[in-house]
């Protein structure tokens, strides 16, 4: 058994923050990235991401995030709705399957309709990971 170093944590990564149900504020970069077109901005409708999100709210979108990477389990996502196909739904991984698709499920459970009702998504209806809030 090694040696381990217990250093207090002075900054959360974002995969702490949103398993913590916190989401960081856009940064001075993310509204740089905003306004080159490398992030979209949506607004939140519903409250199936409470407490994360909240009707109202508006967050930033890594569309690119996964042209490189592949999502992981926990990242917040924003997808094309499996059955309404021009709706765009925000939603948490929360588990991936060995054929590569994505079992995604709202933070808000009893308001969610999720992966639970429609089964897992492909890759590619997965729009982008979200970043951040933009207040």
């Amino acid at each position: 058994m090694g040696n381990y170093v217990n250093r207090p944590k002075t900054r959360f990564n974002e995969q702490e923050l949103m398993s913590q149900n916190v989401l960081p504020e856009a940064t001075v970069g993310e509204l740089i990235m905003w306004l080159l077109r490398r992030r979209q901005r949506l607004r939140v409708v519903g409250e199936s991401m409470l407490p994360l999100l909240c009707p109202g709210e508006e967050v930033l979108v890594d569309i690119y995030a996964y042209s490189k990477a592949s999502p992981k389990i926990g990242d917040v996502v924003v997808i094309t709705h499996p059955i309404q196909k021009g709706l765009t739904i925000v939603k948490r991984i929360t588990a991936i399957s060995d054929r590569q698709t994505y079992f995604v499920v709202g933070d808000n459970p009893e308001a969610s309709t999720d992966s639970r009702h429609w089964g897992t998504v492909k890759l590619a209806s997965i729009i982008g990971r979200v970043t951040s809030k933009f207040n």
